[in-house]
């Protein structure tokens, strides 16, 4: 296996970096979209400030994505257990004027060359959906 890397497209956010940061690095600020997550693709879902917990479908098993590292207003870096596969994932965050903050999302994954060519796309694809969904979160209204 060769580690494979993804990096998303770079997404502007209408908000100061610092309210970003705060609502990105802790993880229980996802009980705020838990209505979001399709019940039928995500059950058990269990959050802390540093992990989320929960049973995907299809995995069999619950997968946890913690936080393994804040760089305060930069980077907020993930990995992830409990996968056939070794994969972590950041969000890097830069401030280009005060109410501009861009988001840029990088995951590299250790994908075997069999599934490398079904995955690609979708995975592209996913983690470009997911700047574009993390940018359009109300942050200064969550503080």
């Amino acid at each position: 296996m060769a580690e494979q890397k993804y990096e998303s497209s770079i997404e502007s956010i209408a908000a100061p970096i610092a309210p970003v940061y705060s609502a990105l690095s802790n993880l229980l600020n996802l009980e705020r979209v838990r209505d979001l997550l399709p019940p039928d693709k995500v059950q058990d879902l269990e959050i802390t400030e540093d992990y989320v917990r929960m049973k995907v479908d299809g995995l069999g098993q619950k997968i946890v994505i913690r936080i393994v590292d804040r760089i305060e207003n930069d980077t907020i870096k993930f990995g992830i257990d409990n996968l056939p596969m070794q994969i972590n994932f950041w969000i890097q965050l830069k401030s280009v004027s005060v109410c501009d903050t861009r988001i840029k999302l990088t995951l590299k994954a250790d994908i075997p060359m069999m599934f490398r060519m079904m995955l690609d796309k979708k995975i592209q694809k996913g983690i470009n959906d997911a700047a574009v969904m993390l940018s359009q979160f109300p942050y200064t209204q969550w503080q």
